[in-house]
């Protein structure tokens, strides 16, 4: 029997054959609309889905779908899968762990670098037929710090200490014995420590609003702020608090918390680079996310362990 995924991303269509070709059978659904009326439709035979972590899956929306099994999350954020309810029906849940680390870690060095040599005002200014030489610092044997040391965090790491000799130093819920960076015990400790300091952490209620104004404070007004991981993590209003006052040097942000919308006041400050949440979006990262929902699929319905799973809440 063919087994039935709901895609409810929008992002990945070029690499659905992955999963076509192992005999799945794909309903498309990337609007609110598309996916109420799939639901509404197909719910009897769906036994799983396909979603983002900002696009999620709701509770209401499971009890609709009675033979659901499985819920695979492209990318590391589940934070809109409601894992009470999954829990509760016994519904797995996978993330794409890792499978896109190479690419949001090439782009956090990609607004680093043009955050902090100031790249977009150079190519603005010659644009306007102007010649101005910005005297902008220097990103190499800096001090580099991240929150959140998972295989983006990792990956971050590695470019920035073998490409630029930066000296590293992290936050994590947990110290990394295996690595040889510098943990610190809170965020604000390792904001105090950096000259650059890289969001690289899963969102969600955990981490609501790490970054806040006495981490950016910390910071400093010669740091610099990327952000490439949610932008819950990070309280918004200190933020452009911050930079408005010079309190920090600047950011880049390639994650907001109500996306697409974005704040005026962001796009009024001459200290910010912005992207509309691409860190993750290249062919390789979108093939490699596919095939791993795949295989994530095949070891669930052959009866073996997945590969990535999500931890639970206990049922209640």
């Amino acid at each position: 029997m063919s087994h039935v995924v709901l895609v409810l991303v929008e992002t990945v269509n070029d690499y659905l054959p992955l999963l076509e070709h192992e005999g799945f059978e794909l309903i498309l659904a990337p609007t609110m609309a598309s996916r109420a009326a799939a639901i509404a439709e197909h719910g009897a035979r769906i036994d799983a889905v396909l979603t983002r972590g900002p696009l999620g899956l709701f509770a209401e929306e499971m009890a609709a779908l009675p033979l659901l099994k499985i819920i695979c999350v492209i990318g590391a954020g589940y934070e809109q899968v409601d894992l009470q309810a999954a829990s509760n029906r016994g519904i797995t849940v996978t993330n794409g762990a890792g499978a896109n680390a190479s690419s949001v870690a090439d782009h956090a060095m990609a607004l680093l670098l043009s955050l902090v040599r100031g790249i977009p005002q150079a190519d603005a200014g010659i644009r306007r037929g102007e010649w101005n030489k910005l005297r902008q610092p220097s990103v190499a044997a800096k001090r580099l710090g991240i929150i959140g040391l998972g295989a983006v965090g990792l990956a971050i790491a590695k470019r920035a200490a073998n490409g630029f000799d930066m000296s590293i130093s992290y936050h994590n819920r947990q110290p990394r014995p295996d690595t040889p960076y510098t943990y610190c015990a809170s965020v604000a400790e390792l904001a105090a420590a950096v000259d650059f300091l890289i969001v690289a952490t899963p969102g969600g209620s955990d981490t609501r609003h790490l970054v806040d104004a006495p981490v950016l404070d910390a910071l400093g007004p010669h740091g610099y702020l990327i952000n490439i991981a949610r932008g819950s993590v990070i309280d918004t209003d200190a933020l452009i608090a911050a930079l408005a006052s010079a309190r920090i040097a600047g950011a880049g942000l390639d994650v907001f918390d109500h996306e697409p919308q974005v704040p005026d006041a962001l796009k009024t400050l001459g200290n910010v680079v912005m992207t509309p949440h691409m860190g993750g979006q290249s062919p390789e990262a979108a093939q490699g996310t596919v095939q791993l929902v795949v295989n994530n699929l095949l070891a669930y319905f052959s009866g073996q362990p997945v590969l990535t799973p999500v931890r639970l809440p206990t049922p209640v």
